[in-house]
């Protein structure tokens, strides 16, 4: 019998603990299972990029760029994959195409093999010097169709997008299902058309949030998917992706060689199981998002939005409002001309409709960030803005038609005189052009410890 090959990336490092536990998982925690990990025969592991850049930064206490390198010792054969936000890089704005052509030159040079690229609106202009600078810099370009569902999503309109991706130059292409809400028979039908008419390889990526994924990516599978995303088994589920094991099972009894040792992947699983039983003691890792939610076929929240505006609405004592604010995201959507929601819209959709909800009246406030997206500074709108609020925000003007990231000019030196000393490296700069306050207040932690450090060795 003809075995097919279906490659198999792991995502507990990345968007596993990022959908379940908001990325709050450090270093420390998994250092010990990574020489396993490497062993265990996935096609790649997903461990970067997406929060986990940010999280670094603002609560472990952990340069991302030492992070990635302390991975990449411990990856001898297995390749590293991360998720990239186009012109957003791994930010929240976009920035300059000189800053986007060293950020992605550095992911390679620190240990990066996969850069998965995407931009939240699929104007795939904000993704093309991305594209470019990986390929120049040796890496893997995997360019994304970010899956939604709306009245102007349809067939036709992806497979434009995957020629316009094989277009640029990528070397495989992904869907990119944020919410779960791709049907087993839509993925099928996608996977279908898109292979009849590109010929990149075709990787799915969605989440067991609305209980469809694990059909889903059987569905993937017959129409000849090259891969599809899974999370070890602890850490899958819920917001999180199918389980690694039970994908490689069924997949194996179809005629599949997933590659990877089912033993390997009991061990792994049992080293994170402590490493989940923690999180779930301090309150982080919130059993909410491990339920199925057939809601989320309705309103298309993806697990790392949904487990952000629980925590969010945690903190500030109005849980309760929840429902609500799920009911009031698809129409701020539905009002933004449907753009898919994935990062940074899920989060400013998501913000939008929790400011909505909380203070009792639609647009009474209207984020910064959404005042921008409407001056098209994120790109093209993927439909008509409410024309009330589009009015609300822009009056007479009209907003942007080419690509703002033409507009800005290069930031890299004016961050690297800014910083004097307290940047070592190009990647401190970096991180400062992405996250200037966290990476500022983390530069300073560093010098005090080794202030200190250094201080006791004199002594000594």
């Amino acid at each position: 019998m003809f075995v097919k090959p279906m490659h198999i990336t792991e995502t507990v490092l990345r968007d596993a603990q990022q959908s379940l536990i908001a990325t709050r998982m450090p270093f420390d925690d998994f250092e010990t299972v990574l020489d396993q990990m490497d062993q265990a025969g996935y096609y790649s592991i997903e461990c970067w990029g997406g929060a986990t850049f940010d999280s670094c930064l603002r609560y472990l206490n952990e340069d991302p760029w030492e992070r990635l390198r302390k991975i990449r010792s411990h990856m001898k054969q297995t390749k590293l994959q991360m998720l990239l936000r186009g012109q957003n890089l791994l930010g929240y704005h976009h920035y300059s195409d000189d800053t986007v052509r060293r950020f992605v030159r550095k992911c390679i040079e620190n240990g990066m093999d996969i850069i998965r690229i995407f931009d939240a609106l699929n104007d795939l202009r904000n993704i093309e010097t991305a594209v470019d600078a990986c390929i120049q810099a040796g890496g893997h370009a995997q360019g994304c169709i970010c899956y939604t569902l709306s009245p102007i999503h349809n067939l036709e309109m992806f497979v434009s997008l995957g020629k316009q991706i094989e277009a640029m130059g990528c070397h495989s292409l992904c869907i990119k299902d944020m919410a779960g809400i791709m049907s087993p028979q839509e993925c099928y039908d996608l996977v279908t058309a898109l292979r009849q008419n590109i010929s990149l390889p075709v990787y799915v990526h969605t989440h067991a949030t609305t209980g469809l994924g694990y059909m889903t990516y059987l569905k993937a599978a017959e129409a000849g998917a090259a891969g599809i995303d899974c999370a070890t088994s602890c850490f899958s589920g819920g917001t999180s992706q199918p389980a690694t094991e039970s994908m490689v099972y069924a997949l194996t009894q179809m005629g599949f060689d997933c590659g990877v040792d089912a033993r390997a992947l009991n061990r792994i699983n049992n080293f994170f199981l402590p490493v989940k039983e923690e999180f779930s003691a301090n309150g982080m890792f919130d059993p909410y998002v491990l339920s199925t939610k057939t809601d989320a076929l309705v309103y298309q929240i993806p697990g790392g939005m949904l487990s952000n505006l629980v925590a969010q609405l945690k903190a500030q004592n109005a849980i309760d409002r929840l429902d609500e604010v799920l009911e009031e995201t698809p129409r701020v959507r539905a009002d933004l001309g449907y753009p898919p929601l994935v990062t940074p819209l899920s989060q400013m959709v998501g913000v939008q409709a929790t400011v909505n909800v909380l203070l009792g009246e639609r647009y009474k406030s209207i984020g910064k960030e959404i005042k921008s997206y409407i001056r098209g500074e994120y790109g093209k709108a993927p439909g008509k803005i409410a024309p009330a609020l589009a009015e609300a925000v822009l009056g007479e003007e009209q907003p942007m038609t080419g690509r703002y990231a033409e507009t800005l000019p290069p930031e890299f030196e004016a961050a690297r005189a800014h910083l004097g000393s307290r940047a070592r490296c190009e990647e401190d700069v970096l991180s400062y052009i992405a996250f200037p306050q966290q990476a500022e207040q983390f530069f300073d932690r560093r010098e005090r410890t080794f202030t200190a450090s250094y201080t006791i060795k004199e002594v000594i």
